[in-house]
């Protein structure tokens, strides 16, 4: 029976990689998937999903329309998927979750979604918090401290390295933008 995995982390635990690594395994075996990310998160210079170690792919994007039922039903009637990857899923809708769920339970296609669990001020992203009460495995990546203890905060901050307590909820960046903190040395960032 196929599932619906979710993979979070804070930024920096190699997301990106993981789901890279596991689209590579599946493609040693002979086995197509289908890449997705987030059409907001253009970063990527050579592929859609890239991670910081430089391993890269292209994928289709999604943006908060798409039907991810529909358009992976479609690929899965011309090329027999294994696996779906989606990179990015924080930023799914809850209804693009359902329709991943929905792949699982009825096209019995699992699909393994990787993203961040909060965002820089600790809310959940909506994507996140539908994924978290739905998925039938919830596996969580590991992102270290400064100070060793894993990480499991985002901390934005401005071009001078200080903690930004206010803003939008998605602002796109890499670690010009973000750090990755134990909830400790969050809380003393932002008070700081």
């Amino acid at each position: 029976m196929a599932k619906l995995y979710f993979y979070y982390a804070s930024m920096n635990a190699g997301k990106s990689t993981n789901l890279l690594q596991a689209a590579f395994n599946y493609g040693e075996r002979g086995m197509k998937v289908m890449l997705w990310t987030a059409a907001i998160d253009n970063r990527a210079s050579f592929g859609a999903i890239a991670s910081r170690i430089g391993l890269n792919a292209d994928a289709h994007r999604f943006h908060e329309g798409t039907d991810m039922f529909a358009a992976v039903s479609e690929e899965q009637a011309e090329n027999k998927l294994a696996c779906v990857l989606i990179d990015e899923a924080q930023f799914l809708s809850e209804e693009q979750v359902w329709q991943c769920a929905r792949l699982a339970d009825e096209a019995g296609i699992p699909v393994l979604c990787y993203g961040l669990r909060t965002d820089f001020q600790g809310n959940l992203f909506p994507g996140s918090a539908k994924l978290l009460g739905l998925a039938d495995s919830l596996v969580e990546l590991k992102a270290v401290c400064e100070c060793g203890r894993k990480a499991t905060m985002n901390l934005r901050i401005d071009a001078s390295g200080k903690a930004i307590a206010a803003g939008e909820q998605t602002e796109i960046g890499g670690n010009e933008s973000y750090i990755a903190l134990c909830r400790k040395h969050f809380v003393e960032r932002l008070n700081g």
